[in-house]
């Protein structure tokens, strides 16, 4: 896993951007973090996005939100801005089927009641095709989602870590409850076994739900 990215991407026209997302974020988190960390925040999530991108037109709006969601992560671990609610991560190896399957039901189910990420060891391009359309069928859409890199500080703000078949790449934290779900990797499936690792998940997700919720 790579705890801290390295800005190791070239950023070309994208730099100017980059600064100015940068400064916007800086607003956002006025009082919390200083402007250069927000800076290198950006910088590196940016550097992370590109590794595994071959078109990068929409880099710096992925990266706007990889780089927010990362900051609002690292400000509830150190108990800077903390979200007051649960927090759930699940983590798989590509990021683009199990994890953001879970991520999307979850989400569905609790409303907002639990905070919700997930990441990937390996990130894919872009998410699974198959893993898209058997939501869409449940109405659950994976419209806005995309692949992301595992960090420390989204390990560090989850209470609950949900590992699929990525092995020990997630690191270990005192005070947090670890599960690996033993489910099937939709990338080898056809939508009929990406369906079924839907119900398995929803399943799962149901039982993690009313552990940390009461459900109306």
């Amino acid at each position: 896993m790579s705890t801290s990215p390295q800005t190791d991407a070239p950023t070309g026209p994208h730099e100017h951007v980059l600064h100015r997302i940068s400064e916007e974020l800086a607003v956002t988190f006025t009082g919390v973090f200083a402007a250069e960390t927000i800076e290198r925040y950006v910088f590196e999530s940016y550097a992370a996005l590109a590794r595994t991108a071959k078109i990068k037109t929409y880099l710096p709006i992925l990266t706007r939100r990889f780089a927010q969601d990362r900051l609002n992560a690292l400000a509830h671990a150190k108990g800077m801005r903390p979200s007051g609610v649960p927090e759930v991560l699940f983590v798989c190896v590509q990021n683009a089927g199990r994890s953001q399957m879970a991520a999307a039901l979850l989400r569905d189910l609790t409303q907002g009641t639990i905070n919700v990420r997930s990441a990937g060891s390996m990130p894919a391009e872009h998410l699974d095709e198959n893993a898209v359309t058997a939501m869409g069928e449940v109405g659950v859409s994976l419209g806005e989602e995309f692949p992301k890199p595992l960090t420390d500080d989204v390990v560090q703000a989850a209470d609950v870590v949900i590992t699929m078949g990525c092995g020990d790449t997630c690191p270990i934290y005192p005070g947090k409850k670890y599960e690996d779900w033993n489910i099937s990797d939709p990338a080898e499936l056809d939508l009929d076994g990406v369906r079924a690792v839907r119900e398995a998940l929803r399943a799962r997700v149901e039982k993690l739900a009313s552990g940390l919720i009461t459900m109306p």
